[in-house]
Order: C-alpha cells, then structure tokens, then sequence
C-alpha cells in the first residue's frame, strides 16, 4: 500500500500544510506531490486525484482500484482508521471527544481570522492591526486552547499533552499568530512557539522558503520583523569547493556542482537547488544533513 498526498505551495496552503502533518508527524510514510497554486498546472496535477479538486488530496495504492480521499476532515480519519496504533487522536474519551469538535469547529469556522490573516510563511510584519473579528476569533481560540491545556496537566506541551490531530488542524493557526503578531495571552504564546519550534513544520517550512515561486496578494504592505521560531544555523550556498560527501543525503544521487551548502563551516552536497536551498533556509530542520557535520 502507497500513499501520494497532492499538496499546494508549502508557503501558503494552510489546508496542505494540515495533510502533511498527519503524516510526518505520526510516521507515516507518503510521497508527496505540488499542484501549483492559481496555475493551469494545478488541474493537470490533480487530474490523477479525480474527483478532487482542491488540496490536500490524498491518493492510495496497492489495495485493489486506487481510492482517492480529499478533505482534511477525510484524510484524518481515513488515517486514523487504517493505522490504529499511530494515536492520532488523545486516549481519554472525553478529551477525544473535545479533540474531535475542536478540530470541526476549526475546520468549519474562525472566517474573519482566515481572511484577514492568509497563511505566509514566508514574511513575519510588525504593525498589523487585526480587525474586532480577529480579536473575537483569537478568543475563541484561545479559550479552547485552555480548555484543552486544563486535561494535559504537565504532560507535553501540545492541546491534550501528547501531539494529536487537534494540534495538526490548529498548527496554522500558530503560523498566522508569528506572521501577523496578533495578541495572544502566554499560554497561547507558549503553544505557537511550540508549534514554530516542531521538527516537523521547520522542514515544511524550510521547504516552502526553498520555493523560488513567490505569490502574488500575500504579502502586506508593513515594516518586518524577524521570524519568531528559533534561528536556524548559519549556512549559505557557496560553489567552487569540495564538499565532504558525494552523494545527497536526501535522494542517494551524486551531488551537484551548483547544490553546495556551507553549514557551520563545512561544505555538503546536494542532487539539486531545492535540496540546496531547503538546507540553507534552516538546516537542523534536515537531521540527514546534520550528521554529516563533524561531532562536537
């Protein structure tokens, strides 16, 4: 059995940022494809998802006729089902319960944040002003994060202690907060810095900044900011250098002239520019190339 996940631009797609983080964060393996946002590529890309039209859309393999399944909603639970022991959702009845509606309602609500504050990884403003409805958005949101926080006691730092689907439908929303600088109380602050300090979302997110497409009506017209979530190390393309590997830590090919990345000092080669630039966006996001850098 395989899974493909269709997903749009890492930078701006919060609904695909959802999907993948169902499975790099329960460890389950999938290859994933790039429909291009406000494209005509996008429908040719998703032609191999019928009947789905919009990302994420998830196709599986290997078990008779494939089966496309599209949604985030969907998707979860589709997962949840077929990989039981993965613990998607919390183990307590009642909490699961709390989870699930959390998830609902944010899949289903909060407009007035989801348009005045589009996911962009890619820029963090000082000075934005969110409207009466944000703030009354930001509320609700923060008081189901203290409900929530109020069963995890010490356990964890994520909504029911351990991550679950909870953490992986509200993780955009913590990118909205660092992007935009809204007001939100310090337990709320504690949770985005979680969410900005995750393996899992440095890697997306890395990946997204490692994208030369930069879209149009994003960005906003305001002074910026450094982004709030650790910094990463230092590392810069360079070129006409050894590197101390000769193939990709990544995809096992032979690494590329041009797809050299000096981190802390030491030259690592990549197959491509994207692997390259990934890497240089935040490197201890990629633990393949951290342990070709020497020890101590």
């Amino acid at each position: 059995m395989t899974y493909t996940l269709a997903i749009g631009d890492r930078a701006y797609s919060s609904w695909s940022l959802r999907g993948w983080l169902m499975f790099a964060r329960f460890g389950v393996p999938v290859d994933v494809v790039v429909a291009r946002m406000y494209t005509p590529a996008f429908a040719g890309t998703l032609a191999d998802f019928a009947p789905a039209t919009l990302v994420p859309a998830l196709r599986i393999e290997g078990e008779g006729a494939p089966v496309v399944v599209w949604d985030t909603l969907a998707i979860a639970q589709t997962l949840a089902e077929r990989h039981p022991d993965r613990a998607f959702w919390p183990g307590e009845a009642r909490q699961r319960a709390l989870a699930r509606s959390m998830v609902a309602e944010m899949h289903s609500g909060f407009g007035a944040l989801r348009g005045a504050c589009a996911m962009n990884l890619r820029r963090a403003y000082a000075g934005f002003r969110p409207v009466a409805e944000v703030r009354a958005d930001l509320a609700r949101i923060e008081a189901l994060w203290l409900l929530a926080r109020a069963g995890a006691g010490d356990k964890g730092p994520w909504l029911f202690g351990d991550y679950s689907l909870a953490d992986v439908s509200f993780a955009p929303v913590a990118t909205r907060i660092a992007t935009y600088g809204l007001p939100v109380g310090p337990d709320a602050a504690a949770y985005v810095s979680a969410h900005l300090a995750d393996p899992a979302f440095r890697a997306w997110r890395a990946s997204g900044l490692a994208d030369p497409v930069v879209l149009a009506g994003y960005d906003l017209d305001l002074p910026e900011r450094p982004w709030p979530g650790p910094v990463p190390r230092t590392a810069r393309p360079v070129t006409g250098v050894a590197a101390i590997n000769t193939v990709c830590p990544f995809s096992g090919r032979p690494v590329a002239a041009d797809s050299l990345v000096e981190v802390d000092g030491t030259v690592i080669g990549f197959c491509n520019a994207f692997c390259r630039d990934k890497v240089v966006a935040d490197a201890e996001a990629w633990p393949e190339a951290v342990a070709l850098l020497p020890k101590g």
